[in-house]
């Protein structure tokens, strides 16, 4: 993977009237990953979303696109982002055809014969009205607008949002295909967290518009663990690691942390964590609460 980010922000904030939208984050998304970005509906992944992609200017702080202000320097940035919205703006009168006559007059990178070529694998007639095809189709018709530019980045904010379990796996698959055939970096916002851990390796997760984790996936897992004990004060733990989520029963505690090296105690028993397991954590985490900057070390088995 390449040492190059992407996309940079420092301090990033965007404010409507007197509420913050988005508030002091900082990331960095390296080249050639797929990133999950996710958060609680209101935690500002669409308004990062819009800044990165130009559509938004930001009230705090810089970010940075293919090391370019996509704001100010929008002619030269926007021609290698691809972006698709979550109800995947289309001309429903146009035809197919016509649609992707649309995208050649509109870009300059335009590959017209990879777009055709990726409708007739998709068995659509170039005939067809827009407005006639099925949610899952509109969804692989704007994937194709976004890809036929040929760009660098690729922004899908809910992409699959309203989309069928088959219609959105093969929609990912399409994503995951441009991952490996051109190295596109990826940003796809989503709810569906099973998804995302088939097709992601990086995440970022937000929450109240600040930045909670970010990373490799395969690194953040390897720094968090569940801990199942005795009925027990969690307190003698976070004086050693962050406890994410607490929960008790008569007899058990159960704790996720973020453990800031090993976990000494006997006591607890240590228990691997999944994707799902991870995000609804910290989606559930008081975002007031400080997190110490533990490293990413793996927790010793």
């Amino acid at each position: 993977m390449s040492d190059f980010c992407v996309v940079r922000t420092r301090g990033l904030g965007k404010r409507y009237g007197a509420a913050w939208a988005l508030r002091d984050c900082t990331l960095e998304i390296p080249s050639g990953t797929v990133t999950a970005l996710v958060g609680s509906n209101g935690a500002g992944k669409t308004t990062l979303l819009h800044l990165i992609t130009g559509l938004g200017r930001p009230t705090d702080g810089s970010v940075e696109v293919l090391g370019r202000s996509p704001r100010d320097e929008a002619q030269n940035v926007l021609q290698d982002v691809g972006f698709v919205a979550q109800d995947h703006p289309l001309y429903r009168n146009l035809s197919i055809a016509e649609t992707l006559d649309l995208g050649r007059r509109l870009n300059p990178h335009w590959d017209g014969e990879y777009a055709r070529e990726r409708v007739s694998r998709l068995g659509l007639d170039p005939g067809h009205r827009v407005g006639k095809l099925s949610g899952g189709q509109q969804a692989q018709i704007a994937l194709t607008l976004a890809l036929a530019k040929r760009p660098q980045l690729l922004v899908l904010d809910e992409p699959v949002a309203s989309l069928d379990p088959l219609a959105r796996r093969e929609f990912l698959s399409g994503v995951l295909e441009a991952v490996a055939e051109a190295g596109v970096t990826v940003i796809l916002s989503s709810h569906i967290v099973s998804e995302l851990e088939r097709v992601c390796d990086h995440l970022i997760t937000l929450a109240a518009g600040h930045t909670q984790l970010e990373g490799s996936i395969e690194e953040l897992l390897a720094c968090h663990r569940i801990l199942i004990g005795p009925r027990a004060d969690a307190a003698s733990v976070a004086r050693v690691h962050n406890v994410i989520r607490e929960s008790h029963t008569e007899r058990q505690t159960t704790l996720l942390v973020r453990a800031n090296g090993h976990v000494y105690d006997t006591c607890w028993q240590q228990h691997e964590v999944d994707l799902e397991e991870l995000v609804l954590a910290y989606m559930g985490y008081d975002p007031g609460t400080p997190l110490a900057a533990a490293p990413l070390e793996p927790v010793a088995r």
